[in-house]
């Protein structure tokens, strides 16, 4: 390695104790991925369970867990942005749909867990059972207020449940025949300003042993609703990503195009948290006057742009007013731009090049492409991400897109680059992300096939979290954000490792073997 740092610098470098620092490391003008090299560990003094993974996902979202599921066609759609958000992190749904239904989507996510339900569906007494259908199909819930009018704000007059509902025969029946009327309903009283604390009303849900809480003013108008579900979840799950209204934080991808505009405004009606911009290539005319256009129209709302591997791509979307950058060209299982194109850099690499902008500016990165395990997602945190973005790792989960099929006897999932043909010929967005969707002839750079059933993420995750925990352990620091600090001062250190030494990481020397990543004790 020292010959290889003369070689490039003329000079050899100074011995500061065992390994290299991570500038001597990427400095050996060699493009490195994960597998190219290891952190060295250093002192323990707590348990990993006092690890901290708390981390920025734009500047102004933090998540407790530092995954970000991919937006691809076969891997995030609302079940999956549900599980990652409850699990401390976050779905980006894909694009390659019409804007109803990805809209749709967000609208689902944010409706399945709500503190206080600030704008509830609501139905006037002379709609019909068949419209409390309707509203359960496509949300996925059934509370619904009845009110004056059918005004989201007016005056209470009765509430509809499954119960109310569920055996009776003719669904054209008015509400008004079959819904509790506000005289047998328990209900919570605002306070002047408005707001009541929700350990509050999860007391009277608790008191009244209710399903529902419609909270009104002193003239009765509706406010705002609470279930008791939701409070479940709260105690259920204490690492989920929740934005001010106590909603589930989700992302959509989104292209850069003019009829993206359009597709953006329902995202945004919707309540989306964050927008990827979704392209290989991010550094791009596209992507910077959307950018622009999107920072204009909504202030607001948190923007990631990318993909890019050096330096000066992130400076020129950071410009522009990109609150996250989205790191990898090339390095996801099911990829071939760096083969077709010839274009790309190894993820190592290109994480700590383009960290050296980011951290500047104080804008978090996401690191997209190449992560096959635990250490891999260590690797790239200590070298600059905040974040990881995971496709193949969530692939063939019972919340990804699709059905199983069997193969052989093994139970499978279809998984896709959005680069392949398939995808860019199916939903007819996808396209977009590799600039060519307007072309005659249509260069695939990525690929189909099928993945194993990994059975859920909500025992998935987990396992990510607690291994990830132990790595930081192991490598000597409370958080990520301590490590990366240390890599900075030269503190946490690097070995590049050979091809015999990375054979020697592996299992070896077995005649056979069964590999079990965890057990749950649950």
């Amino acid at each position: 390695l020292q010959f290889l740092y003369f070689i490039v610098n003329k000079t050899m470098p100074a011995y500061t104790g065992d390994g290299v620092t991570g500038e001597e490391l990427m400095s050996m003008g060699q493009g490195l991925t994960y597998n190219d090299f290891l952190v060295l560990p250093n002192y323990i003094d707590f348990a990993a369970t006092e690890v901290d993974l708390t981390c920025r996902l734009t500047k102004g979202i933090t998540l407790t867990a530092p995954f970000v599921s991919s937006p691809m066609d076969t891997v995030t759609e609302d079940a999956m942005s549900i599980a990652m958000a409850l699990n401390g992190g976050i779905g980006i749904i894909h694009n390659n749909m019409k804007p109803e239904k990805q809209a749709d989507c967000v609208r689902k996510v944010k409706r399945w867990r709500n503190g206080f339900i600030l704008e509830p569906t609501v139905l006037s007494p002379t709609h019909t059972i068949a419209d409390i259908d309707e509203i359960k199909n496509k949300m996925g819930f059934c509370g619904i207020p009845i009110t004056e009018g059918g005004k989201i704000h007016g005056k209470l007059l009765g509430l509809i449940c499954n119960k109310d509902v569920d055996y009776q025969t003719d669904r054209e029946t008015p509400l008004k025949d079959v819904m509790r009327p506000r005289s047998q309903l328990v209900v919570g009283k605002a306070p002047t300003a408005g707001r009541m604390r929700l350990e509050q009303a999860k007391q009277i849900l608790h008191e009244g042993r209710v399903g529902y809480l419609p909270i009104v003013d002193d003239n009765d108008n509706l406010l705002m609703l609470c279930s008791r579900i939701d409070t479940q979840k709260s105690r259920d799950f204490p690492l989920a990503s929740l934005d001010m209204n106590k909603q589930l934080r989700v992302g959509a991808a989104i292209g850069t195009r003019e009829d993206d505009k359009h597709r953006l405004a329902q995202l945004v009606q919707a309540g989306v948290d964050v927008v990827v911009l979704d392209s290989s290539q991010g550094n791009s005319s596209y992507q910077v006057d959307f950018l622009k256009y999107a920072k204009n129209l909504y202030p607001g709302l948190e923007i990631i742009a990318g993909n890019v591997v050096t330096g000066a791509q992130a400076e020129n979307l950071i410009a522009a007013g990109a609150d996250g950058i989205r790191i990898g060209m090339g390095a996801g299982s099911i990829c071939i731009t760096q083969e077709v194109m010839a274009v790309g850099r190894p993820q190592a690499t290109a994480i700590y090049q383009v960290a050296k902008v980011c951290s500047a500016k104080g804008v978090p990165m996401i690191a997209d492409g190449g992560i096959q395990n635990i250490g891999h997602i260590a690797k790239a945190l200590t070298l600059g991400a905040n974040c990881v973005m995971l496709g193949s790792m969530l692939a063939g989960t019972s919340e990804t897109p699709g059905e199983y099929f069997y193969s052989n006897g093994t139970r499978l999932k279809k998984f896709r680059g959005m680069g392949s043909i398939d995808a860019m010929t199916q939903g007819g967005e996808s396209g977009k992300r590799y600039l060519s969707e307007a072309q005659t002839i249509q260069v695939a750079q990525g690929v189909s096939g099928s993945v194993v059933d990994k059975g859920s993420i909500m025992k998935y995750v987990p396992y990510l979290y607690k291994g990830l925990q132990q790595s930081a352990q192991d490598i000597g620091f409370r958080s990520f954000d301590i490590i990366r600090q240390k890599v900075a001062d030269g503190t946490v250190r690097f070995d590049r490792r050979t091809a015999s030494a990375q054979q020697e990481g592996g299992v070896h020397g077995l005649h056979s073997y069964e590999k079990t990543l965890f057990a749950s004790k649950l």
